[in-house]
């Protein structure tokens, strides 16, 4: 990575420099002046907030120092970074030192690629093969089948990119309900390549989210790839030719297509789960569910009813509080829900600054915003056998978490017991998806919000029927459930060699895949976003879409290379993996027994979230083994 750095303006740095987190201006400075001061005597105090304080710690002597230099050295004479890719002992110095604590070696190699120091391992390394024929059918136009048609191009394989809806985006685009947002730092949740977007919050909203989808997918040169408006309604192989032959339903009616290899890049949250109720089709209003928000819905003076208190309800709720003349929320379990102070905090026009202008000041942000929602909490998940509370919590810091969600329960809802004893979940924390509080337990307390913990009887003309017979009148029902997180590729009604169907394979809510990525009996298909390859404990999404694409085209350039027709996952290698994903999950909090999660299916097996540590995954699916697959 070549840096140019231009000059900046000391009246336009100075002021901007004042806004800058010190840890991370620290490592730019390393990397412009090869000064090994920066690493050695000033030491960042750890902070473990996903957003941490800027001051980093240092007293104001220390800070001002560091803002001095940084202010001549970025003023000064144009110049060659010292610097460029640390390699791997140095980048090791450099993650310790800008977190405050020490930082594995595993991680160095990852995180020079992922911030872009050390070359990116390309899909594939020697002479491009003939590319094939018919075309890599992708599936899907979201994060992940944005990457996986990018590095199809980059390594010049014909590819065409199946879109059902009229734009690229998958979750993005779908989910448009108020107060939608990311619950991933943006810095971390982004493609580690390509423009660094001006993101105008930590947690960037829904519409800035989406635009960043539509401008990279014109940046990475895909957009004529893509068939809009085309729905795969089959996917069946076809033995004679070695591929797979796909129906499409396209606004010029029925097609088929016939591609070399499908790659299933829909999203786990895309099929919505919409709950049922009796007497929906009574209801004198709208409902719907959070997927489907109607488009110029007015609210004001309305009274709505919001039904469950998972991720979109906690995000709706607060947005519309302010705008409805009643809010009833129907829980059937509480949550866990985090404080994060600066949440909906806007990034100030000097931190901005920064991220645009100073060379390697984005890539260490990165890098902070990746730690921080990253593998550190993964450790703090495991049961501890001779921990005396296992009813709470798993063990001494999971306990500490526990106390800590409490307090900020007890201190938002203070002086109503009610709320409180509706909002302390019985289980321990991070045994469900994290949410995060925007204002959720504020809005709760509200005059007009009324928090109904009774089940549901059933939706009558005038609202919603709870079982101790009481009517909650409503204008608007907000389904807010969810979604199907277990059927992943076997949406695509695929069907390979012999009849052999995915669905069937993958019954009772049971998906299985090797690396989450490949299924034996289905030859040339592969999967993005696949089982058990979610991020329970923290991460970004986009990330494991670019492991899974990497791996994916090293499979597919192998195959051409050696000139094989097909390539399918053996059953002992997948029956060997998920064997350790199910006894490593037996040891984490998502197995804990007393509580529902959608991580868990109805066997109680978890289907949905990985085990492992990202720096793990990424070692995984650096490259394939090809031992592990049946080739013909």
């Amino acid at each position: 990575m070549v840096v140019a750095r231009t000059r900046i303006a000391r009246e336009r740095l100075a002021p901007a420099l004042e806004e800058a987190d010190l840890r991370v201006l620290l490592m730019a400075l390393f990397h412009l002046t090869g000064e090994r001061r920066w690493l050695e005597d000033f030491r960042p105090k750890r902070d473990v907030k996903l957003i941490a304080d800027e001051d980093a710690g240092f007293p104001e002597e220390e800070a001002a120092a560091i803002r001095g230099a940084a202010l001549d050295v970025l003023s000064g004479p144009a110049a060659p970074p010292a610097v460029e890719d640390p390699g791997d002992a140095l980048m090791v110095e450099m993650m310790s030192a800008c977190l405050g604590h020490p930082v594995e070696p595993a991680y160095a190699p990852m995180m020079r690629e992922e911030l872009g120091f050390a070359k990116r391992r390309p899909g594939w390394e020697g002479a491009a093969p003939e590319p094939p024929a018919r075309p890599v059918a992708v599936v899907g136009a979201g994060a992940s089948g944005m990457v996986m048609a990018r590095t199809l191009e980059e390594l010049g394989l014909p590819c065409v990119v199946l879109e059902a809806a009229d734009e690229v985006g998958g979750t993005w685009r779908r989910n448009r309900y108020p107060g939608a947002a990311v619950d991933t730092p943006n810095h971390a949740y982004s493609f580690s390549f390509g423009e660094r977007a001006d993101w105008s919050r930590w947690f960037s909203p829904q519409p800035e989210i989406e635009r960043y989808m539509i401008e990279r997918s014109r940046e990475f040169g895909i957009r004529g790839r893509i068939r809009f408006r085309t729905r795969v309604t089959a996917c069946d192989w076809d033995e004679g030719a070695d591929g797979w032959r796909l129906t499409l339903e396209t606004p010029e009616g029925r097609e088929t297509l016939d591609a070399w290899a499908v790659v299933s890049a829909i999203g786990p949250l895309s099929d919505v789960k919409r709950a049922r109720f009796e007497g929906e089709d009574d209801f004198a209003g709208p409902l719907f569910h959070t997927a489907d928000w109607p488009e110029g819905l007015e609210l004001a003076g309305k009274r709505v009813a919001v039904i469950g208190t998972g991720a979109s309800a906690l995000q709706t709720a607060p947005a519309i509080v302010d705008r409805v003349a009643g809010l009833t929320v129907f829980q059937r379990t509480p949550q866990w829900v985090r404080e994060i102070p600066r949440l909906l905090e806007p990034m100030g026009e000097g931190q901005r600054m920064l991220l645009r202008e100073v060379p390697f000041y984005a890539e260490w942000l990165r890098f902070t915003m990746f730690w921080r929602y990253g593998d550190g909490l993964l450790r703090t998940l495991r049961k501890d056998p001779e921990w005396p509370h296992p009813e709470r919590s798993l063990n001494r810091i999971n306990d500490r978490h526990r106390e800590e969600m409490e307090a900020h329960v007890r201190r938002e809802l203070e002086g109503r017991p009610d709320l409180i004893a509706k909002c302390l979940p019985g289980y321990p924390p991070y045994g469900k998806r994290i949410l995060l509080d925007n204002g959720w337990y504020r809005a709760l307390r509200r005059e007009h919000v009324d928090l109904v913990t009774e089940p549901i009887r059933r939706i009558v003309a005038e609202g919603v029927e709870t079982a101790d017979g009481v009517v909650h009148g409503a204008d608007v029902v907000v389904v807010a459930t969810g979604f199907d997180v277990t059927r992943f590729a076997a949406r695509l009604n695929v069907t390979g060699p012999g009849g052999r169907r995915l669905e069937d394979d993958w019954a009772g809510q049971d998906p299985k895949a090797y690396l989450g990525i490949a299924a034996p009996g289905f030859p040339n298909l592969f999967m993005l976003q696949g089982p058990n390859t979610g991020l329970g404990h923290g991460g970004s999404a986009i990330f494991q879409g670019e492991c899974q694409s990497r791996y994916v085209a090293r499979c597919l350039m192998a195959m051409l290379e050696k000139g094989w027709r097909r390539l399918e996952v053996r059953a002992e290698a997948q029956d060997e993996y998920v064997a350790r994903v199910d006894a490593e999950h037996a040891q984490l909090v998502w197995t804990h027994p007393g509580m529902e999660t959608y991580y868990r299916n109805p066997a109680g097996r978890v289907v949905s979230v990985m085990p492992w540590r990202l720096v793990d995954y990424w070692e995984m699916t650096r490259a394939p083994d090809l031992s592990d697959f049946r080739v013909a």
